[in-house]
């Protein structure tokens, strides 16, 4: 279920402060966070993040067809390792 627009998009308190604090100083150095939950906000434009999954963090850069989605949806949790019966069929043949 959606967000209520009257509400605003959701941004944890302390990745909003971190993204203030790297716009003052205008530096290109990642902001570490576990924040999968977080929208990305027009603010958030031209920085990046270094994103969770579990095991690793990963390096997501924001622009502007960003904006709207969550963190979360750029850093994939699970592994696809393909479908092992189809690449059998394909050698067998």
């Amino acid at each position: 279920m959606a967000r209520s627009l009257k509400k605003g998009p959701f941004v944890d308190s302390h990745l909003a402060k971190k993204v203030v604090a790297e716009k003052a100083a205008n530096s290109n150095k990642p902001i570490k966070t576990w924040s999968r939950r977080s929208t990305i906000t027009p603010d958030m434009i031209g920085l990046t993040f270094n994103v969770h999954n579990g095991r690793n963090f990963v390096p997501v850069y924001v622009t502007e067809n960003h904006v709207g989605y969550k963190l979360g949806e750029f850093s994939p949790t699970r592994t696809f390792k393909g479908h092992k019966g189809s690449v059998q069929k394909k050698i067998g043949k």
